[in-house]
């Protein structure tokens, strides 16, 4: 009975020391995996950060956009309001000369018999110049000096 209990013990202490060489092995494995994925989350690392900068510098230029885009649009906001000043002003004064123009409109159309006389007599005085002028050239023999 005491060989069966050393064959047991025997039996016990190799199947220990199989299990062991297998617990060994695999805590092996399992430490260069670990090892690999240590090395891995390293250049993700390293890449966040070159991201992390990159994103940094996106949103500082894109800050500045915009800062420049409100000064701009501000600076835009003024030109268009010259603009209106300036059409308002050119309509002032196309109003002024429609009202300048229905007023001599309307004058000629109240004195054009005034007109049409004072034409009258301004051809009648040109005609009495011209006349008085060759009755002189007539007198003076047509020598004129």
């Amino acid at each position: 009975m005491v060989i069966i209990l050393y064959i047991s013990a025997l039996i016990a202490a190799v199947a220990f020391s199989v299990l062991v060489i297998f617990l060994a092995r695999t805590l092996t494995a399992v430490r260069r995996t670990m090892n690999n994925v240590a090395d891995t989350l390293e250049g993700v690392e390293k890449q966040m950060e070159g991201m992390t900068l990159e994103t940094t510098a996106l949103l500082n230029k894109t800050n500045k956009l915009a800062e420049d885009v409100g000064e701009k649009s501000q600076k835009l906001n003024t030109l268009v309001d010259g603009v209106k000043g300036i059409g308002d002003s050119v309509q002032e004064f196309n109003q002024s000369i429609r009202s300048i123009s229905r007023g001599l409109s309307h004058s000629a159309q109240d004195h054009t018999d005034s007109a049409a006389q004072a034409i009258k007599w301004g051809q009648v005085a040109i005609n009495l110049w011209k006349k008085a002028k060759k009755d002189d050239l007539n007198q003076t023999g047509g020598n004129v000096q």
